[in-house]
């Protein structure tokens, strides 16, 4: 197939944590046979073209560099609501993605080569943006609407609502990595037998426990604990994730007193960079047993498979923030699963996808320090417990959520949506 993304997120290099799984699901589409073209808002330092092994990404510009405020994470504040400056450059933004699709359309029908289908990701602001771009031509393409988690509690509110609903009623295929996402895009107006939940995958060679023959991963996770101040022998839960509130570490935190005083062996270590960083850095600082919270900030991707094998269990407690944003399916979890660490996380949106309770970890009901503490400490009382349950997580990256498995699952929903195959 003939397939063209428009994203408000890539990496824009080969460590950046902005947007890998678009990346990911791209090049596991080619891998398959497909052509992919991304358009990625520009930024600095982004090119303005690229080849990412075999998917043709090129950038769109949309204001003077210093202006570019949209995409790449910067456009929320604390992931719940639109920073001025993203408010203020929406328009031409928006704008600058009409242009670029029609752009990218134009020059592949006169090439001979027209896309089958446009692929917005992240319904707002993306959606209505495809839609109108490509919907003027007289056999425009197919187009398919991406959910990813933050564009759904923006669709909901009711300026913006309209707009979906016309883009959805123009889409033939929805795709979600949650059901909860799926359902809540469904209500405002879109054929739940021609939507997908589709979990994203993971880079299971990448991402993978430490190998007895692999001196140098196991050099590398051990310089991550010296750099943290962690000794060898130590117990290290491994939290990951932008320090907003969706993601749910200040429910953590809420429990770590006791879980400080009850394994005094133990570190934690919060990795991410966000808002709410030096709240939850003041937070722990302030506890009983808090230099044994370690807080790296950013970690760039390239070091990420170390910082997995570094560590003995996982921890995302996502919620719904007050706005009603959550995640789909954290890609943390995925990586964690991969590396063999077992995971315990809210049983919410597409989390439950991809951790099987009791099997490869734990789910715990949101927003409830009490039984988040409680999975928590038993697996730290428990190593060969720890060990079945990442072993088991491993397995099942392995077996179903590789993203040439993800890929294959939505090229079917592309088939589907150009009549190639029923529904």
């Amino acid at each position: 197939m003939d397939l063209l993304f428009l994203t408000q997120t890539y990496p824009r290099y080969a460590g950046d944590t902005a947007g890998p799984f678009i990346r990911d699901l791209a090049r596991g589409l080619v891998r398959g046979g497909d052509r992919v073209t991304v358009l990625t808002p520009h930024a600095e330092g982004v090119a303005d073209r690229w080849d990412d092994d075999g998917v043709a990404v090129e950038s769109f510009r949309y204001a003077p560099q210093r202006l570019e405020v949209v995409g790449y994470s910067r456009s929320l504040q604390k992931d719940e609501t639109v920073k001025a400056g993203a408010r203020l450059m929406s328009p031409f933004y928006g704008l600058g993605a009409v242009l670029a699709v029609r752009r990218a359309v134009a020059r592949a029908a006169a090439a001979c080569r027209p896309y089958d289908l446009v692929h917005a990701h992240w319904v707002v602001p993306n959606a209505p943006l495809a839609a109108l771009a490509s919907g003027r031509r007289e056999a425009p393409p197919a187009l398919a609407v991406g959910l990813h988690g933050s564009g759904v509690f923006l669709a909901e509110r009711p300026g913006v609502r309209s707009a979906v609903a016309w883009a959805l009623g123009r889409a033939r295929l929805l795709t979600g990595c949650s059901p909860e996402l799926v359902d809540r895009v469904v209500a405002l107006g879109f054929p739940a037998e021609h939507a997908r939940v589709i979990p994203y995958g993971v880079d299971v060679e990448l991402f993978a426990p430490l190998a007895g023959s692999d001196a140098g991963a196991g050099e590398r996770a051990a310089a991550w604990r010296r750099r943290l101040g962690v000794p060898p022998s130590a117990v290290v839960a491994l939290g990951l994730g932008r320090m907003a509130t969706k993601k749910g570490f200040h429910v953590l935190l809420d429990g770590l007193p006791g879980l400080l005083a009850g394994a005094p062996d133990a570190h934690w270590v919060l990795a991410g960079g966000g808002d709410r960083l030096a709240e939850l850095r003041g937070r722990a600082a302030a506890m009983r047993g808090g230099d044994r919270v370690h807080f790296p900030g950013v970690v760039e991707r390239g070091t990420l498979p170390d910082l997995f094998r570094a560590a003995d269990l996982f921890v995302l407690p996502a919620v719904h923030d007050a706005k009603g944003n959550v995640d789909g399916l954290p890609n943390v979890i995925l990586e964690a699963m991969a590396s063999g660490l077992p995971v315990v996380a809210s049983d919410i949106s597409g989390i439950p996808l991809a951790v099987v309770e009791g099997e490869t970890g734990h789910l715990v009901p949101e927003g409830e320090p009490a039984p988040l503490a409680a999975a928590l400490a038993g697996l730290l009382a428990d190593p060969p417990r720890r060990r079945a349950l990442g072993a088991a997580g491993r397995a099942r990256a392995v077996a179903h959520l590789t993203w040439d498995a993800v890929a294959a699952r939505y090229r079917d929903g592309y088939a589907a949506a150009l009549g190639q195959r029923p529904w």
